[in-house]
């Protein structure tokens, strides 16, 4: 079993920035990739980006953070971050990381964090 935590969310101005966490624990060995996923109300879960566990960090993101947000990781701590920046009161919403296996996919999800963008 993997267990995740989120934090880091809160309240910011449009244009500012937050940073995300995402602390790691337990069966970790098994984990092959890391997500940020996203959940505005009345809206249906959206990817944000992934990043690979180990080796190389291979990254993909939607189009829609694109060039806005990171995410990175710390293998020595077992977190993986989302640095977003230039939000925007679109990205209001439950941001959720989660974790999948190698050859599966996301089994292990977090609580999640809000996030608000004020304009």
């Amino acid at each position: 079993q993997v267990q995740l935590v989120e934090s880091g969310g809160g309240l910011v101005q449009a244009g500012g920035s937050l940073r995300l966490s995402c602390a790691a624990s337990g069966g970790t060995f098994v984990i092959g990739r890391m997500g940020w996923f996203r959940q505005a109300p009345g809206k249906e879960r959206e990817f944000v980006a992934r990043i690979t566990w180990s080796g190389g960090s291979s990254t993909s993101y939607s189009d829609s953070v694109k060039g806005r947000f990171t995410i990175s990781r710390d293998n020595v701590k077992n977190t993986v971050y989302l640095q977003m920046n230039n939000l925007k009161p679109e990205d209001t919403a439950v941001y959720r990381c989660a974790a999948a296996p190698v050859s599966s996919g996301y089994d292990y999800w977090g609580q999640g964090t809000q996030v608000t963008v004020s304009s």
